[in-house]
């Protein structure tokens, strides 16, 4: 549905996406491993590289993720199922994963190449913001509300700024038992909003009937 106005709730619900999307919940983690052997000036190259990929790709899927839609003929529906099951990969590799030659390879890389992926994609803007940002880009009929809603975009990259710029000081202070459970924990609980992103994407697209939240 269109949207040419938007209500405070619907500024919430917005806000609690994009949160989650293109917040710092599902990247914090393996950040804070990435990054725990680094000197204090390639942290702060790597933050800026990360948030400067997240919030170029944010908002190009913002401003024109209903063109791209449109190009590609795929439905916000399917973007969801597509979604959900990438995030889903995602989840069960942090709650099941172990230690292997992949971490490794991870530390053998240029830490400013982990900056673009994977943490600045598909950590940090992950498949939830992705999803959300084209569904906002395919609702808004209004100059108004896109701008609303890129304003509410601006906040949680404000946040995801105060919040890994915290996190590159306070790193040495997580041992990585500590990380490893953190990470198990998010890990589940993301699982959790992949499946409710493919079972809102199968709604949509009518495979199921009713959904109960």
């Amino acid at each position: 549905m269109k949207q040419t106005s938007i209500t405070a709730t619907e500024m919430i619900d917005t806000f609690l996406v994009l949160l989650i999307g293109v917040g710092p919940k599902l990247a914090l983690v393996p950040f804070l491993k990435i990054t725990a052997p680094l000197d204090q000036a390639t942290k702060r190259q790597v933050t800026r590289k990360m948030l400067m990929v997240a919030s170029e790709g944010a908002l190009v899927l913002v401003l024109l993720g209903e063109v791209l839609r449109g190009l590609l003929h795929f439905t916000v529906g399917a973007l969801s199922i597509a979604g959900g099951v990438i995030l889903l990969v995602l989840a069960v590799t942090m709650v099941l994963g172990r230690p292997d030659a992949s971490d490794d390879l991870l530390a053998a890389k240029d830490p400013l190449q982990l900056a673009y992926v994977p943490l600045g994609v598909p950590y940090l803007l992950n498949p939830v913001g992705i999803v959300g940002l084209v569904t906002i880009s395919a609702e808004a009929d209004s100059i108004s509300v896109l701008a609303v809603e890129v304003a509410i975009l601006a906040v949680v990259l404000l946040l995801d700024v105060v919040v890994f710029r915290w996190a590159s000081r306070v790193n040495q202070t997580l041992n990585e038992n500590r990380m490893l459970v953190i990470e198990k924990v998010f890990g589940f609980l993301i699982a959790a909003i992949a499946v409710q992103i493919m079972l809102d994407g199968l709604l949509s697209v009518g495979v199921i009937s009713h959904l109960v939240h």
